[in-house]
């Protein structure tokens, strides 16, 4: 698929989510770009991914992709791509989901609401990826690394 064509656009919703429109006019409400090598090679290549994870469009290289679309791309790529860092859970309301989580982050405390089990997504070796009930990301990088407290908690909901 060649983006040169102009059969495909991304933009967003009036909710600021971003929306991808495919060759066939198809919208998919709520994607994300992906970087191919988002240390090693920034600009190497983008995916636009479904909400499942599937991709539906590949940009093989970042400074071939129109500046309104990069603009967007950036955008979101930043606002995932610094999200807090979660040191600490301190305390869960309950076992069950939902649940309210006080937590420690990189920016200081804060809590979350966690609706389901499925909100913790493992996405390399021992990082966590956890959704809260607004759609914010919160990371922690090695759950191994966390404290006794923190490590026991989680394990509660994995």
């Amino acid at each position: 698929m060649s983006h040169q064509n102009k059969s495909h656009l991304l933009e967003r919703d009036e909710l600021g989510r971003l929306v991808f429109i495919g060759p066939n006019g198809g919208r998919h409400i709520g994607v994300h770009p992906v970087r191919a090598f988002p240390i090693t090679a920034p600009g190497a290549g983008i995916g636009i991914m479904d909400t499942s994870g599937k991709e539906l469009w590949w940009y093989p290289d970042v400074s071939a992709i129109p500046e309104a679309e990069l603009g967007l791309i950036e955008e979101e790529l930043a606002a995932r791509e610094f999200m807090p860092v979660i040191e600490r859970i301190t305390r869960v309301s309950t076992y069950a989901t939902p649940s309210i989580w006080d937590i420690e982050t990189d920016r200081g405390p804060t809590r979350i609401r966690l609706k389901g089990e499925e909100d913790i997504r493992r996405i390399a070796g021992n990082t966590l990826l956890i959704a809260d009930s607004n759609g914010l990301q919160f990371l922690i990088k090695d759950s191994t690394a966390l404290d006794k407290l923190s490590k026991k908690l989680l394990d509660r909901f994995r």
